[in-house]
């Protein structure tokens, strides 16, 4: 099972990115994926879930309106697409994937984590 996370990058705040999370080795269709960050000495923080096999999506309040989740079945791929992007934004952002949930930004439900990619925003 793999998760490969990436996308990230250094951009001016306003400016937009779009992260990749590559799945190989479970049913894709059968799984949630998230997106969580957590920056250094900060607690983790879900940022957006969708619902592979119906695309139901959910998103935090602090990136609701300027994120965007979406997947590719056919690419077993999650995008993240990140737009008016604030300082506050800067983190470690992570995948994940769930067969099943309770609470879709409660991190110990996930079976599987990417290794993480950088987003610096600078002001």
């Amino acid at each position: 099972v793999q998760l490969q996370a990436s996308g990230g990058g250094l951009v001016q705040a306003g400016g937009s990115l779009r992260l990749s999370c590559a799945a190989s080795g479970f049913t894709f269709d059968d799984y949630y994926i998230g997106w969580f960050r957590q920056a250094p000495g900060n607690k983790r923080e879900g940022v957006s879930l969708i619902s592979v096999r119906d695309g139901k999506t959910y998103y935090s309040d602090s990136v609701k309106g300027r994120f965007t989740i979406s997947s590719d079945s056919a690419k077993n791929t999650v995008y993240l697409q990140m737009s008016s992007l604030r300082p506050e934004d800067t983190n470690v952002y992570y995948c994940a994937a769930a067969r099943a949930l309770l609470i879709w930004d409660y991190g110990p439900s996930y079976d599987y984590w990417g290794q993480g990619t950088q987003v610096t925003v600078s002001s």
